[in-house]
């Protein structure tokens, strides 16, 4: 009699687990339809990761760099202004400076708050500042840069006597600079 009662059991309990996944319990019929609300989500690939930029080129040795830190040293060890008795600022009004050049230039300003302040150039040998053995530098107040070569610097002066303007070329001649005299 214990096999007649196992039966009937065992086929209710197949009975109610087939009840249970009838067709109005599949997959699809649970899938909510599409309307209002948010989308189903999916399982979709990670994005991808965007690639690395190149990292930016070192900064060329060769250009003019006129916040080079080498300027602001050469300044600091310059001679105050004999106009105003005042330090030079280590901010150029104008250059040509770079590591590469045997001969370049900047030129600096009295810091003083005069409305016509002295100005004077700063020369440099290889990007080194060249502190003695040079042709006196003062009221030059640019630089031709089109004048100017890798070994020979035209620094110009405007104003002045007559409103004349003039440039001079200094030439890194191997050893030292030398005043080659104005440009016509």
């Amino acid at each position: 009699m214990a096999a007649d009662s196992v039966a009937p059991a065992a086929i209710l309990t197949a009975v109610l687990t087939l009840a249970g996944c009838g067709s109005g319990d599949s997959t699809v019929s649970k899938t909510p339809e599409a309307g209002p609300g948010p989308a189903p989500t999916s399982v979709a690939k990670p994005a991808a990761k965007p690639a690395p930029s190149p990292a930016p080129a070192p900064a060329d040795p060769c250009a003019v760099n006129l916040a080079a830190p080498e300027i602001a040293r050469a300044v600091s060890e310059l001679p105050r202004d004999p106009r105003s008795n005042q330090a030079w600022s280590p901010e150029p009004v104008a250059g040509n400076y770079n590591e590469c050049a045997q001969l370049s230039a900047v030129i600096v300003r009295a810091n003083t708050n005069s409305e016509n302040p002295n100005t004077r150039a700063v020369l440099f040998h290889l990007g080194k500042f060249i502190p003695t053995g040079v042709p006196d530098t003062y009221g030059f107040n640019g630089v031709d840069r089109s004048a100017s070569t890798g070994d020979t610097v035209a620094l110009q002066y405007s104003g002045g006597f007559h409103g004349l303007a003039s440039t001079v070329k200094f030439r890194w001649n191997g050893g030292g600079v030398e005043l080659m005299g104005n440009v016509g």
